[in-house]
C-alpha cells in the first residue's frame, strides 16, 4: 500500500504540473478483485481538478478501498447465495413502478398545482390553527453590530441605533432584522452565549457585551420583542404558506387516485369480480 500511494503522489504530481508520459493511459490497471478490474481512467475522473497531490492521494487510496470493498461483498454474495436469493426481477420491478408512479404524480400535481397563497388565507389558517404557533423561545427584530471599542465613530453608532451606513461602513460585522423577527438563540449565538442570559444584558432597548481580552464590544438594539404566548403572524407567514401548499399537494395527489379508480370502473378497464 506504501508503494501504491507513493505511485498516486508521483502521478498526481506529474499531472499537476502538466506532464503527459506514454506510460499512463486509459487502460491501465490500478487494481483487480478477482476478475473484476479498476483503471486508471476511473480513478482519474474521481478525483477533482486542482486537488493538492496530498489530497488526491487520500481520495484515490479512499476510492480504491470502497470500490475493492463492493466488489469483495458481490464476491462473497454470489459465492454463497442461491439462485432464488439473488433474484432481485420483483424488487427492481416493483422499484421502477414506484419511480414512474412517482414522477406522473408530480407531473400530475405541477400542472394544477396553485402556489398563490393570499394574505387572507394565511390569517385564516394562523387563526385556525393558533396552538401550532406557541413559542418555543422568545422572537425579535433586532440590529448586531460588532464594534471596536476605540473606534472613533462608536458613539455615531450607537446613537443612530446601528441604523446608518456608517454602521455598516465601520463595524467588524453587522446585520439589520428590524423588519423580519429572529428567535432569540440565533442572535445568541452572535453573542457567544446562551439566549437567556443574553437577554439578561437587555437594558433601554440596547444589549451590550464586551469579551474579556478582546478589543471589541457587540451590540444589539431591539426595535421589538415577544418573550412567550402565540408568535407574530409575521413570523409565522412563510411556515403557513408552505403548509397550505403541502396541503393542496396531498389533496392532488388523493384526488389523482380517486379519479383514476372512478374512470377505469365507468370505463370498465377496472372490474371487480365477486
Amino acid at each position: 500500500m506504501r508503494k501504491l500511494l507513493s505511485y498516486f503522489s508521483m502521478l498526481f504530481v506529474l499531472a499537476s504540473c502538466g506532464f503527459v508520459t506514454s506510460v499512463l493511459h486509459d487502460d491501465e490497471v490500478v487494481a483487480k478483485v478477482g476478475k473484476s478490474t479498476l483503471y486508471l481512467s476511473e480513478l482519474e475522473a474521481y478525483i477533482p481538478n486542482g486537488v493538492s497531490p496530498e489530497d488526491s492521494t487520500k481520495m484515490a487510496a479512499q476510492y480504491i478501498n470502497t470500490w475493492a470493498t463492493e466488489q469483495l461483498y458481490m464476491k462473497v454474495a454470489l459465492e454463497q447465495l442461491s439462485e432464488e436469493e439473488m433474484d432481485v426481477s420483483r424488487e427492481l420491478e416493483n422499484y421502477r413502478r414506484s419511480l414512474i408512479k412517482y414522477r406522473y404524480e408530480q407531473r400530475y400535481i405541477n400542472d394544477r398545482l396553485d402556489t398563490l397563497v393570499t394574505d387572507s388565507q394565511i390569517e385564516g389558517y394562523y387563526e385556525e390553527h393558533m396552538q401550532d404557533f406557541v413559542l418555543s423561545q422568545p422572537v425579535m427584530k433586532v440590529r448586531f453590530a460588532d464594534i471596536m471599542k476605540d473606534s472613533r465613530y462608536k458613539d455615531e453608532m450607537l446613537r443612530g441605533f446601528l441604523a446608518d451606513s456608517l454602521t455598516s461602513a465601520h463595524a467588524l460585522r453587522w446585520f439589520d432584522k428590524s423588519d423580519s423577527w429572529i428567535e432569540a438563540g440565533e442572535l445568541a449565538r452572535e453573542f457567544g452565549m446562551d439566549y437567556r442570559a443574553m437577554l439578561g444584558l437587555l437594558k433601554n432597548d440596547f444589549i451590550k457585551y464586551e469579551p474579556k481580552d478582546r478589543g471589541d464590544m457587540l451590540v444589539a438594539y431591539v426595535l421589538d420583542i415577544v418573550y412567550s404566548g402565540y408568535a407574530p403572524l409575521d413570523y409565522c407567514r412563510g411556515h403557513i404558506r408552505d403548509k397550505i401548499i403541502s396541503t393542496r399537494k396531498h389533496e392532488l395527489g388523493m384526488n389523482l387516485e380517486r379519479d383514476l379508480l372512478e374512470d377505469a370502473q365507468e370505463n370498465k378497464t377496472f372490474v371487480i369480480y365477486r
